[in-house]
């Protein structure tokens, strides 16, 4: 692949379908936005392997989805690693990137950095949130943590609670590439049937583990044979044609199905951002009182807030917070330290 091959492949999601077997698909890449939302934090390594891949899981899902605002996946368990929380917004105009982010939180103290990581989670659960925007009434889909990765709850989640079949190889690290320094690289395909014509007769309990849905137990007949058939052809897929840059997303799909007759749609580029803003802080705390924003002062007389995804700190004027402020914000009224 040429250098600017690479560079019109980084940070994309190329939607394809194989029309032979009725499945859609994404290729998803992400490089350098990946740096960019790692580098907003000082995670250890096992903490920013799983907000790499929440966020993959991110940038695929939420390009599947009619999505007019924001698409969330978040994990929480028990363990050393309490959440994982990433953001995938829509564009905002024909030609315009999607922006994602990412955030984590854990104790540093007790994590077993020797672990596979997604053990450090412990028990818990994996979520997606779709919100569609103002006036709007957000979805929420939940499942248990099961199956030894984020990608798996993914597709457990998928059975479970849309009844489609569907399944995530991914791969991410920090890679050297020549005459560059070490950066993250990620790569994965989706695959995903499409819904069945006629309504599912699914057993009351799967064959996953906690009797939760596998993508098995939901198709059977030819549909089984096709999902079976499109699956080994996707295992047989290497880690550096998922995650580049030598290999070009066409050139995996035509290397991997090209019996199934794959064809692909416009892809969408990706890159890292973030929606914080102190017009936001501000409206989230509008509902405290007087006494309440009292308890938030610090001793220097200013409500400071922190933005958990990209690390901007924000700096207000207590008398201007809350519904019985008693003056109007102005110009003085905040500081952004990261301005």
């Amino acid at each position: 692949m040429s250098k600017l091959s690479q560079i019109a492949w980084d940070d994309t999601v190329l939607p394809f379908q194989l029309d032979r077997s009725d499945i859609r698909g994404r290729v998803a890449r992400l490089d350098g936005v990946l740096d960019e939302v790692l580098s907003q934090h000082d995670y250890p390594r096992i903490v920013e392997m799983l907000v790499a891949e929440a966020a993959l899981l991110t940038a695929m899902i939420g390009q599947t989805i009619k999505l007019r605002w924001k698409l969330s996946i978040q994990v929480r368990g028990n363990g050393p690693i309490r959440i994982i929380a990433t953001d995938y917004y829509a564009p905002t105009a024909d030609g315009a990137p999607a922006r994602i982010r990412g955030w984590a939180s854990f104790d540093a103290e007790a994590l077993d950095h020797a672990a596979d990581p997604f053990s450090q989670i412990g028990q818990g659960y994996f979520a997606i949130l779709i919100d569609q925007g103002q006036d709007t009434t957000p979805y929420q889909g939940i499942t248990p943590l099961a199956g030894g990765s984020l990608s798996a709850c993914a597709e457990a989640y998928f059975a479970q609670s849309e009844q489609l079949a569907t399944r995530f190889e991914l791969s991410f690290g920090r890679a050297i590439l020549p005459g560059q320094g070490e950066s993250w690289r990620a790569g994965g395909v989706m695959l995903q049937h499409m819904p069945p014509a006629s309504p599912l007769h699914i057993a009351p309990e799967g064959s996953g583990d906690e009797g939760l849905l596998n993508p098995e137990d939901l198709l059977d007949g030819e549909e089984g044979e096709n999902w079976v058939r499109a699956n080994v052809l996707l295992d047989t897929v290497e880690d550096m044609e998922l995650i580049g840059p030598t290999v070009q997303p066409t050139d995996l799909l035509v290397r991997l199905f090209h019996e199934e007759r794959p064809r692909v749609f416009d892809p969408q580029r990706v890159e890292f951002g973030c929606t914080c803003s102190a017009e936001r802080v501000r409206n989230s705390l509008s509902i405290y009182s007087a006494r309440d924003i009292a308890t938030m002062t610090t001793d220097d007389g200013r409500v400071t807030a922190d933005c958990q995804f990209c690390g901007a700190h924000y700096q207000f004027d207590p008398d201007t917070l809350g519904f019985e402020a008693a003056k109007p914000p102005d110009g003085n009224a905040c500081e952004d330290e990261n301005d």
